[in-house]
């Protein structure tokens, strides 16, 4: 038994040492720093900085591109809505020299008996013209008596006038202007006092 006793104690020494032998020796992981170790990190750093400026810059060119787009879509949505408010200027603008024809017509047939019936039909389709006119937006534009406005009246001629506060109004209207909603589709054409 003691001899067991004795190899059990040999082994112990023996294990021990190369315990202490192995402790004693550096190992590469916690003793020896290389330059090759500090390498990763920095360059790891600098890869995360890069992408980090590399994030800003997409979401500087996201958020460029979003305004962009979202004042693309105003700008067309708005050119739509103004298409639409004028979509039949030029046909409007055609069919108001028929008003005038209209008017002359009633003028030329003022006064006279023996067409009365047919001056009252002419006014009835006249009128009824005026209010299909009207329904779409087109309106007469005002210009009698008024100061001139070269963004609603048309000059033709100057005529002297003896009052001071007739001088730069309209005093006749030669041809009626128009305007469809807000905007002019034929500036009145007026005679003003000077």
């Amino acid at each position: 038994m003691m001899e067991k006793h004795e190899n059990n104690i040999e082994n112990q020494e023996v294990e021990n040492s190369v315990a202490d032998e192995k402790s004693a020796q550096p190992t590469e992981a916690t003793d020896t720093v290389t330059p090759e170790a500090e390498l990763p990190a920095a360059e790891e750093g600098d890869e995360s900085a890069k992408m980090a400026e590399e994030c800003k810059a997409w979401q500087d060119k996201y958020m460029r591109l979003s305004a962009e787009f979202d004042n693309f879509r105003k700008r067309t949505l708005k050119e739509k809505m103004d298409l639409i408010a004028s979509a039949g200027e030029d046909v409007i603008k055609a069919i108001i020299p028929v008003v005038d024809d209209f008017e002359r017509a009633l003028a030329a047939m003022d006064g006279k008996e023996a067409v009365a019936a047919e001056r009252e039909g002419v006014r009835l389709i006249y009128q009824k013209f005026l209010d299909i006119l009207k329904s779409k937006g087109v309106t007469p534009i005002d210009a009698l008596g008024k100061p001139m406005d070269v963004d609603f009246h048309d000059a033709v001629a100057k005529v002297p006038v003896p009052e001071a506060e007739k001088k730069g109004t309209v005093i006749d209207v030669v041809q009626t202007g128009y305007m469809l909603k807000d905007k002019v589709l034929r500036f009145a054409k007026v005679v003003v006092g000077e």
